[in-house]
């Protein structure tokens, strides 16, 4: 019988590359080991093949691997990190697969740092998981007929950075692409930030050629699946309800006597041309907030200070209580408990925007700061990666929208908000620019402060598979209600 691997893996001339090879050599499995090198000057491994590639992810890398692949199965190694396969690792792999009939198949693992190993599970693969920081782990295995099928699909396109991307989304469009949860192998984790320090990285300046690919690889398989949104957006009328209050700002706040002062005294300094209000709901706070409230709320009758009569509420429950109030005004803006505004102007340029931009949802731009408002990397976050006509369509890619979010009151109370306390303001956004534009503020006009009580400064990897696998089903239930959306308009015509 015939070895049924073909491996890829990077090599920068490591040992562990050796001990790996060695080690995918000894199940009997891999018939041939090409070794991708993106530097000069690597000492050869015996018995593999190397091939100088732009980087592992590219997709000149895709075509080769396609043409290479004489095999069954495709395995592919996406990081450059030492592996060690579990006992039968890539006989499961393989099983799997093959008894399944899946494009992909990737599997948990377990973490090696300072010598201990750890149990590092990844997610489930579904339809809304199309953002392109979906962790597969390190190790990948492909149908390599199906894998050389989808090449030729979107080969045509020279991609530097979103090949590997490309490739996945293409093969998901065919067969399934299926986790093992089971803990098939083990890594040395290289990337040891914490998990808030990683959350930014889609960001970054420095990495928005790259971004800039994954958008395009997004949006052609957004059109392929039928989910993709044409710049078309419903008309929002501003006076389609009468409010004595132009602007209101909600905070939804549980036990923050540390930081509520703050967030409350950002509000109450704003110069405006309108009226506005503040409403805070309290969800029983139990550290001495609630009295922080009382006592402003005394002084100042433009603060509204709600405490629900339901004890089940998460932040996006606090948030319908405080949108659906009588008090709340034609726009309802955004303030975290832990943050605030950057100066007296913030709530001004939102209601500016909306009026300007007729959008039903604002978002700006914000800068991160420790708890002493000294900024920190990374700095500025003004997600200029949205564009009016495609923003909609990548939001689908990426993780979050900026702050702070408005919207436009009534049709906040039309969509009403996840009563979950993550991810509720994602779930918005996605629902409302599904119909509407969203518009932007890209200079700085809120602070978010990073301290050690942010509810994601540093998630172990339970809660963030938790976070990541709702987001995904955001996600899915999204890229469902587009299908439909289109399906209904072409119907219509």
């Amino acid at each position: 019988m015939s070895k049924p691997i073909t491996a890829f893996l990077p090599y920068s001339g490591n040992d562990f590359t050796r001990r790996t090879v060695r080690e995918m050599q000894e199940t009997g499995l891999v018939d041939r080991v090409y070794l991708l090198t993106t530097g000069s000057g690597v000492t050869p491994i015996e018995g593999c093949r190397m091939h100088p590639v732009d980087s592992i992810t590219a997709g000149g890398t895709m075509k080769l691997i396609a043409q290479e692949a004489a095999t069954p199965f495709t395995l592919l190694l996406i990081h450059d990190t030492p592996i060690e396969l579990g006992q039968f690792g890539l006989d499961r792999f393989i099983s799997v697969l093959g008894n399944t009939g899946a494009g992909i198949v990737f599997a948990d693992y377990y973490d090696i740092k300072e010598g201990k190993r750890t149990l590092h599970p990844v997610i489930d693969y579904q339809l809304g998981s199309v953002r392109d920081d979906f962790d597969f782990g390190s190790l990948l295995l492909f149908d390599s007929a199906v894998l050389k099928d989808e090449f030729a699909e979107i080969g045509d396109v020279p991609y530097g950075f979103a090949g590997l991307y490309a490739m996945r989304l293409a093969i998901s469009r065919r067969r399934a692409v299926t986790r093992i949860s089971e803990f098939l192998y083990s890594k040395i984790e290289s990337d040891v930030r914490k998990s808030g320090e990683k959350l930014f990285d889609y960001v970054d300046p420095r990495n928005r050629m790259v971004q800039i690919e994954m958008e395009q690889a997004a949006t052609d398989h957004l059109k392929r699946i039928g989910a993709y949104l044409k710049p078309e957006f419903k008309e929002v009328n501003f006076d389609e309800e009468a409010f004595e209050i132009e602007a209101s700002v909600i905070i939804p706040v549980k036990n923050r006597a540390r930081t509520i002062v703050d967030a409350v005294e950002s509000v109450l300094k704003q110069r405006t041309l309108f009226l506005f209000n503040l409403i805070v709901v309290d969800n029983h706070s139990t550290d001495g907030t609630t009295d922080i409230l009382r006592t402003f709320a005394q002084k100042d009758d433009r603060i509204i200070h709600i405490i629900p009569q339901r004890e089940d509420l998460g932040i996006g429950g606090c948030w319908n209580e405080g949108a659906h109030h009588p008090t709340c005004g034609r726009f309802a803006v955004q303030l975290d408990s832990d943050d605030l505004y950057k100066d007296e102007t913030t709530l001004q340029k939102v209601v500016e925007t909306f009026r300007r931009e007729k959008c039903a949802m604002v978002v700006g731009t914000y800068q991160m700061t420790n708890f002493e408002l000294e900024e920190i990397p990374p700095g500025v976050i003004d997600h200029r990666e949205w564009t009016p006509d495609n923003g909609r369509n990548n939001a689908l890619r990426i993780n979050g929208l900026g702050a702070p979010r408005s919207f436009y009151t009534p049709v906040l109370r039309r969509v009403k908000i996840p009563n979950v306390s993550y991810g509720e303001d994602y779930a918005l956004g996605l629902a409302i620019s599904r119909d509407y534009q969203i518009g932007r503020i890209y200079e700085p006009i809120y602070l978010c402060r990073r301290w050690e009580g942010n509810s994601d400064a540093d998630l172990g990897i339970a809660k963030l598979n938790t976070y990541n696998s709702y987001k995904d089903k955001l996600r899915t239930f999204e890229i469902l209600a587009r299908q439909r959306k289109n399906e209904k308009e072409s119907a219509a015509v």
